[in-house]
């Protein structure tokens, strides 16, 4: 029953991760409805801009504006360790909780021969190539703790056996403040494996 043009903006923003249809109409009926053509201008000009600005720092695969990225060119992080993720917002995650000081290599994925992602499609080699010189002393493997984030942990993990480096493996277990009665079998599992001493 839409326009045209107003099913084509839908369709735009279903096309997004985590946007469904009901929430596609939503966003596209609130910018024709409530926003101004000021406030339109201003978003549409910071997309452009940011999709033109923004690209991989050279050092970790990071999104940034700068090259290096800020992180990368600080003096005051850990340059002796690296944390692996999978995608840009996980650096944020980690960086929301202000405990990591060392740096990040965003691989930007992870493996998936289902979906026909091979190691080729990921920023694997940047990695490995970071490690020439005596630096590193420890790559934190924080990929998701999913088949497929576990796959890549693995597969990097055997790379790096040649180079005198540690490699670790972020925990996995209960949540804080959740019941174990609720948690699932594998999550206990891991739980139990990664006990620590008090």
């Amino acid at each position: 029953m839409n326009s045209p043009i107003i099913e084509s903006l839908i369709e735009s923003f279903e096309s997004l991760p985590g946007i469904g249809r009901k929430s596609a109409e939503r966003i596209s009926f609130h910018i024709l409805e409530k926003m101004s053509d000021d406030d339109v201008n201003r978003m549409v000009s910071g997309i452009v801009s940011a999709k033109q600005k923004i690209h991989f720092c050279s050092v970790c695969q990071n999104l940034t504006d700068a090259d290096p990225c800020k992180i990368c060119a600080s003096q005051k992080r850990d340059k002796s360790v690296i944390c692996v993720v999978e995608n840009p917002e996980d650096v944020a995650a980690i960086e929301n909780t202000n405990e990591f000081n060392g740096v990040y290599h965003v691989l930007h994925g992870a493996l998936s021969p289902m979906d026909g992602i091979s190691p080729d499609d990921l920023k694997i080699s940047e990695l490995l190539n970071r490690l020439s010189d005596d630096t590193v002393k420890e790559v934190i493997m924080a990929t998701n703790p999913t088949v497929n984030g576990t796959a890549t942990a693995v597969y990097i993990s055997k790379l790096l056996a040649p180079f005198d480096v540690t490699v670790t493996r972020i925990a996995h277990g209960i949540p804080i403040g959740s019941d174990i009665e609720y948690a699932d079998k594998m999550t206990i599992i891991k739980a139990l494996e990664g006990r620590q001493k008090m």
